[in-house]
């Protein structure tokens, strides 16, 4: 049998019942679209997070298009963020008609370099996107202190660090707003498609009301352009309810599996993933690298192991973002991880005899080269 780096099966067995109910709770309850499903999860969630107001959206990707229409962000500003990153990050600010400008990322933990930041600021910047990349943050106090002193916003990027910690702070409480995927391989994720927009801006929150529903605020009448069509769904939204309560140990489970990869991967030559300082990890993806990635690659499939990188391409360095004349060259960490980053298996459910095997093959395979 494959092993893949992720795998629902073994949780959907397991919580069956639960997410079956959920789905005929909503399909009983009268209202499909927006109803008390969303708006449930939108207190829960934001409770979760201390925090006063959520958002519910139909994905990642648009929790950041109608996140930095909502701070303000408009055509011609820019926006700074990192190229190491999964290219819905750039694409929603180039959605907005926001020029992206990038930062490196830091060797040890590819997190961004922070102190790039005051290099790239101009007239025309508007706000700054960390990533919290790979399950932990980025460090937070240079780029709120910095955006204070220039007047500009910080949307954090949450799409894979549900329930990070970053000094004891949790991702998407430390900027002006904070946009979550609920993509079904997240920390905490749906049966589907999902997003959300945290803020403790009563404003902001408003916005972002209107945004998702075509800029209107009563039926048929928009007040506000522009508009989307980016709701939650109600069955999402009460499954998110039911596995929101299980985050904890989702992260456990993932933790788990890191401590395991790292003493069944010590000494072997990959590099394994470090903690930044301060921060309370909860490995999204366990990615690990090597000068020779894409060897080892291809020799785990003869082990049944299918693997991904996240990323093989830098966002600068894509055709598509070309226009933004970044040379090679021009970010050398990031381009550097494109080509020795991989990640393995990781999720809660992962069996341990499972990631056992993976970690036996690594080891010959890397032994081997």
């Amino acid at each position: 049998m494959t092993t893949y780096v992720w795998d629902y099966l073994e949780e959907y067995a397991e919580e069956r019942e639960e997410i079956l109910d959920a789905v005929d709770a909503v399909f009983q309850s009268g209202r499909l679209v927006l109803g008390a499903s969303v708006a449930g999860f939108e207190q829960e969630f934001a409770a979760h997070h201390g925090t006063e107001h959520c958002v519910g959206v139909d994905n990642g990707t648009n929790a950041i298009v109608l996140g930095l229409q909502a701070l303000g962000v408009a055509p011609g500003d820019e926006v700074v963020t990192v190229a190491n990153t999964a290219a819905p990050t750039v694409l929603a600010i180039d959605a907005v008609g926001a020029t992206p400008v990038f930062v490196d990322v830091r060797e040890e933990d590819y997190l961004m370099r922070t102190d790039q930041l005051a290099g790239v600021i101009t007239e025309r910047t508007s706000a700054i996107v960390p990533v919290h990349l790979y399950g932990q943050c980025v460090d937070m106090d240079p780029v709120t202190e910095l955006a204070a002193l220039h007047g500009l916003k910080v949307l954090e990027d949450c799409a894979q660090a549900h329930g990070a910690r970053h000094h004891g702070r949790l991702a998407g409480t430390m900027g002006d707003a904070a946009a979550f995927s609920f993509y079904p391989t997240k920390v905490l994720g749906a049966y589907g498609d999902g997003g959300a927009v945290l803020t403790r801006d009563a404003d902001v929150a408003a916005a972002l009301r209107r945004l998702r529903y075509y800029g209107m605020e009563e039926r048929y009448y928009v007040v506000r352009t522009p508009g989307h069509n980016s709701r939650l769904d109600e069955v999402q939204a009460e499954v998110l309810r039911r596995k929101l309560r299980r985050l904890g140990a989702y992260i456990e489970g993932r933790r788990a599996v890191a401590r395991r990869y790292a003493e069944g991967l010590a000494g072997t030559g990959l590099v394994l993933p470090s903690n930044a300082v301060g921060n309370d990890h909860v490995h999204y993806v366990h990615v690990v690298r090597h000068p020779e990635r894409d060897r080892i690659i291809e020799r785990l499939k003869d082990y049944d192991i299918e693997l991904n990188i996240s990323y093989p391409w830098p966002v600068h360095r894509m055709t598509g973002f070309a226009h933004l004349g970044y040379a090679e060259g021009s970010l050398p960490v990031t381009e550097r991880l494109a080509k020795e980053i991989f990640s393995l298996p990781m999720y809660p459910s992962l069996p341990p005899h499972t990631q056992e095997k993976v970690i036996e093959a690594v080891r010959e395979v890397v032994a081997g080269l």
